[in-house]
């Protein structure tokens, strides 16, 4: 399952608010620093940032799905390993528990329900 991807309403805001600023002054200085062109500068920024941060999350998203198969690899190998002991030595041995088996004559039987009888109705 994908991760959702960012979006950001603060950068979206902010290129708005840019576009309007530019329109007072192309070349807006409001003292200390505080340019228009700075201000597109940290927008431009900020948008990198989030595509470098969606980018990784899609990696993250295909590097999820090798160690899930990786897993499933394992998982099978696991089944495969406890099979071939129970071959080798039997479901009642002792090397079948240290496999991580459940011997036979540990495991409980199932107990069924008794049925109870109804009395007809009167």
């Amino acid at each position: 399952m994908a991760r959702h991807k960012r979006k950001s309403p603060v950068i979206e805001a902010a290129k708005v608010r840019a576009a309007s600023l530019a329109s007072i002054s192309p070349t807006l200085d409001l003292g200390g620093d505080i340019t228009l062109e700075g201000y597109n500068s940290a927008i431009v920024d900020g948008e990198t940032k989030l595509k470098e941060y969606n980018t990784k999350l899609s990696e993250l998203d295909d590097f999820l799905n090798v160690v899930l198969d990786h897993e499933a690899t394992i998982a099978d190998w696991s089944e495969r390993m406890l099979s071939g002991v129970a071959t080798k030595f039997g479901k009642a041995s002792s090397e079948y528990e240290k496999a991580g088996g459940t011997r036979k004559s540990e495991r409980k039987k199932p107990v069924r329900a008794k049925k109870t009888e109804q009395k007809p109705a009167e």
